[in-house]
């Protein structure tokens, strides 16, 4: 099905076309047209236009108003105060045009695919091979599958890279130390399954502690261990084997995570750092002849004239070490080439803690300056701020350790599952585990996701899980609802009639609706999930409103009137369960 035209863009083509008409130089200004408290839409668009003609605002409106057709779309129009129109939309467009989306088969509700779709490669969820996931890998993960969704329903191409930290220094520690202490990992089930992922992890977070303590203690073994990071560039086949061991196991344990988190993470996507090994030294050359980098005290660095230290001196990006080894730096711009030569990426988008923002800054400059990134292609840190305890401090565990990601997710299912048991009335056992797995997930994502990326949040489970206020709970239980509201009512089913006058709710709602698709694609341009968030809350909190003032079942309306408020708590219950799907968040049919 073809997308429907919102009322909105409708109401601006015809504002669009009276200013013409009134004004031919006014070709093409923006009406600047907003929902409003006095009427349904507001346009202050006339008192610029005003200015540029060096005329009263409020005669143009007037002389704007007459050139207005009202009819079934804009019912009513008026000047306001300096020269406002406020504008009120007729019933039956608002019905009709409810009944163009609630007709679309596809399941987009109407909604349209961006203009110009392009390519973006997003990097995010970006965890740490023998390393457990924790909080902090949180944020990345949640806040990069939802623009992942919000991006391909608008549809742009994305390509998902998960640029986990798999080479480098450590791997030669971890090796180096399980060699010479080869009973210290129990491998026993990693191969044959008796081991779970996040077992096999626990051993090796445990090696990792120990192989660090050791690294750091003992000169003589420090040197081994950096001779054998040395055999793993080099290919050696018993250091890679081992390596390849390392990054089996903890994959296992990656997956076990993310399906946990209800996340589809596909292996060709994990493309870690080694997978850029063989282009290192092209970047350093390539960089360094053509002057984006120089040689300092032996090392390959990038210099920025704003980029200094307590010193005053400027502080390099280093892309290689002087003893030939290479950094994240080198790294990164790899990833970048391949990015936008090989996969023929027009925006790179990093889902990046906003700790990082200087590199990805000095690296993004460092890529415009060789050509790489241009006008035509782009780069973009989406950085995130800091998961915050209750007390408003970095959110650690009592003993200062950092907390562990499957035992936040593991707490936010407990205490989801308790919530649904406490309202389940026909539920088994199975389904309460079920349910409660998927509105403990869905409070930790909404939680995140409802707040700005760049803002920091306090992660309160209490508030999260709460059947009231902002949370995902309280729009799933909405979903819920609906869903009963449209089993009681028999043989009644929805349908649309447009000729019906509204009540005040359900105009609210009914326009509320019409603004989904431009929510989505606002939410898309800007990868901002938090602004869909906003809106689906509102459009939950509408709906109740509607519900308590709108008789749908009892006491019964005329039979015409309980058709068009179940249509109208369908639509808004199919754009919840879209909404929410983008999100990442599932909707349950009953709780």
């Amino acid at each position: 099905m073809a997308s429907v035209t919102s009322l909105s863009d409708s109401v601006q083509q015809h504002l669009a076309s009276a200013l013409t008409a009134t004004r031919p130089q006014a070709a093409g200004v923006d009406p600047l047209l907003r929902r409003s408290d006095r009427a349904d839409y507001q346009a202050n668009g006339i008192l610029a236009l005003a200015k540029k003609a060096k005329a009263n605002p409020r005669e143009l409106a007037t002389e704007v108003v007459s050139h207005i057709v009202t009819g079934d779309l804009i019912k009513d129009v008026e000047v306001s105060g300096p020269g406002f129109l406020n504008i009120t939309i007729g019933d039956r467009a608002i019905t009709g045009n409810l009944a163009a989306r609630y007709a679309d088969d596809t399941g987009r509700l109407g909604v349209p695919h961006a203009e110009h779709p392009g390519t973006t490669v997003i990097d995010y969820a970006q965890p740490n091979v023998a390393k457990e996931m924790h909080v902090g890998h949180l944020r990345s993960a949640v806040i990069g599958d939802s623009v992942v969704q919000l991006l391909e329903f608008t549809g742009e191409t994305v390509v998902r890279r998960h640029h986990i930290g798999d080479w480098g220094t450590q791997f030669g520690m971890l090796i180096q130390y399980l060699d010479e202490h080869p009973h210290e990992l129990d491998h026993k089930g990693a191969d044959d399954g008796a081991v779970s992922g996040e077992e096999a992890m626990s051993n090796l977070d445990r090696l990792y502690k120990a192989a660090r303590r050791h690294f750091d203690s003992d000169e003589e073994f420090k040197t081994r261990a950096r001779r054998r990071v040395v055999d793993l560039q080099a290919g050696d086949p018993k250091t890679l084997a081992a390596w390849q061991k390392f990054v089996d196991e903890s994959k296992i344990y990656f997956f076990s995570v993310f399906e946990k988190l209800d996340m589809e993470i596909r292996d060709p996507d994990i493309v870690g750092e080694s997978g850029y090994n063989d282009m290192l030294a092209e970047t350093c050359r390539m960089l360094e002849e053509s002057g984006v980098a120089v040689r300092s005290e032996g090392a390959l660095c990038v210099f920025f004239d704003d980029v200094k230290g307590p010193d005053g001196k400027q502080v390099p990006l280093i892309v290689q070490k002087s003893d030939g080894g290479y950094g994240y730096a080198a790294t990164d711009l790899s990833a970048i080439r391949d990015r936008v030569f090989n996969l023929k990426a027009d925006t790179l988008l990093y889902v990046v803690d906003a700790r990082q923002s200087l590199h990805f800054k000095m690296v993004f400059e460092t890529a415009r300056r060789a050509g790489w990134l241009n006008d035509d292609v782009t780069a973009q840190q989406l950085a995130f701020g800091t998961v915050l305890g209750k007390d408003g401090k970095p959110f650690k565990t009592r003993e200062g350790e950092t907390v562990r990601l499957v035992d936040l997710l593991d707490e936010a299912i407990d205490r989801a599952s308790a919530v649904v048991r406490e309202k389940a009335q026909d539920l088994s056992e199975r389904e309460i585990a079920e349910r409660g797995t998927q509105v403990g997930i869905g409070a930790v994502k909404y939680a995140d996701l409802s707040t700005s990326a760049n803002r920091d949040y306090k992660f309160d489970l209490d508030q999260m899980v709460s059947l009231n206020g902002d949370t995902s709970v309280y729009l799933q239980y909405a979903y819920a609802r609906i869903q009963s509201i449209l089993r009681k009512a028999g043989e009644v089913r929805p349908g649309a009639h447009p000729e019906l006058e509204l009540h005040e709710a359900e105009r609210s709602l009914g326009l509320h609706l019409d603004a989904f698709a431009e929510t989505v694609a606002e939410a898309a341009r800007e990868y901002a999930p938090h602004k869909l968030t906003a809106y689906l809350y509102q459009l939950a909190s509408l709906f109740t409103s509607f519900y308590d003032k709108c008789p749908v079942i009892k006491p019964a309306p005329p039979r015409d009137v309980a058709e068009n408020r179940l249509f109208l708590s369908d639509v808004t219950a199919r754009t919840l369960h879209q909404g929410m799907a983008l999100l990442g968040i599932r909707t349950p049919e009953r709780l």
